[in-house]
């Protein structure tokens, strides 16, 4: 399935906000045509690590920690257990909403709010979009009752693998009966780490194979499958994935990314997206001094690269989404606004010139 990007607007999933029609608002305001549906990380659990728990085996909730442990005598029967459900799931034609391997409405409010705002409107939607967190952000950032990475113990770390995808799929399948196209970003922070210390033993054929494996589902699924890093990261080895979608950080890391240009041409060869991380995130002052115009004519210099290393502009034109750099769930709602308003300004502005008057 593909979608017609032509530099429209869509977001990473973090909002600031409590209230989630606040959240809403602002998406169906500023990303109507590719809304997304809103984390809201003020609530503890739908941060990025907790979020996507549920269904898991062997976990303990513990004051403010959740950890597996594997030590106690119900884990095998509770693997057990989750196989054998996983299997069914993986069978299903049509997840229903209320499923074990679903995302529940205490974990993701805005999924909800989201599915039930474009249920009830007649919107000309080219996509609508859901995310997981990564299978190397999640299975790294969890760890056994020994405080031990889960993503090295093969048990677990499948465990993560498998419990994302069904997430990924649960998602499709409830979103897709809104009759367009679902993108399901594979939102992978810690790959910004990949290379030190932090990421010892973790090959690239280990990172590729996990997120390959859903990808993989994604696409049997009927959905589009996008990733999303903050930062700077091996472009290469993720460009290398069968994603349709890659997100990075343009406003900060443009000249990491233009080092991969036999990479980047054979992707747009290939016919996939770029989603440009274009609007600033990580740092108030940059939100508040950069204007559309500012960040328009900044745009213009990235597809110039582009072009001068010989990928061709409309083809850019035609596979290029714009976002912000990162999600807006850290800062606060007056500048997760401006950020979104100013999204789409720039969208705005970026097709009236060129999308509307190829010839410019």
């Amino acid at each position: 399935m593909e979608i017609s990007a032509k530099c429209q607007a869509t977001a990473i999933g973090s909002f600031p906000h409590t209230n989630v029609e606040d959240a809403i608002h602002i998406i169906m305001e500023c990303i109507p045509q590719i809304p997304v549906w809103p984390q809201l990380p003020l609530y503890p659990e739908e941060g990025m690590i907790r979020q996507y728990n549920e269904g898991m085996p062997g976990l303990i909730s513990q004051d403010d920690r959740i950890y597996f442990d594997t030590s106690k005598s119900s884990f095998e029967s509770e693997l057990l257990e989750f196989y054998e459900d996983y299997l069914e799931a993986l069978e299903l034609n049509e997840m229903p909403l209320k499923h074990k391997f679903g995302i529940s409405q205490k974990y993701a409010r805005g999924f909800y709010a989201l599915k039930d705002r474009l249920i009830k409107k007649d919107l000309n939607l080219l996509a609508v979009k859901g995310q997981i967190t990564g299978p190397i952000t999640l299975a790294t950032t969890m760890t056994d009752q020994n405080k031990r990475s889960a993503y090295y113990d093969p048990q677990l770390r499948e465990v993560v693998v498998k419990i994302l995808l069904l997430k990924a799929k649960w998602q499709i399948h409830q979103l897709r009966k809104l009759g367009a196209p679902v993108i399901i970003f594979i939102d992978e922070p810690s790959l910004a780490a990949y290379g030190s210390s932090a990421f010892l033993g973790i090959s690239e054929k280990d990172v590729k194979n996990d997120l390959q494996e859903i990808i993989e589902q994604i696409h049997l699924e009927g959905g589009i499958a996008g990733i999303h890093c903050c930062e700077n990261t091996d472009w290469g080895m993720l460009i290398r994935t069968d994603i349709d979608i890659l997100n990075f950080d343009a406003y900060g890391f443009f000249d990491r990314l233009v080092l991969y240009a036999k990479d980047l041409k054979d992707f747009i060869s290939r016919g996939k997206v770029l989603a440009w991380g274009l609007i600033p995130t990580g740092n108030p002052e940059d939100i508040r001094r950069e204007t559309p115009s500012s960040l328009t004519e900044r745009w213009k210099g990235y597809i110039q690269e582009l072009t001068g290393i010989g990928i061709e502009k409309e083809q850019l034109l035609s596979q290029s989404l714009l976002t912000p750099s990162c999600g807006t769930g850290s800062l606060t709602p007056e500048l997760s606004r401006k950020v979104m308003q100013l999204l789409r300004e720039v969208s705005e502005n970026i097709q009236s010139e060129y999308i509307k008057n190829p010839n410019q």
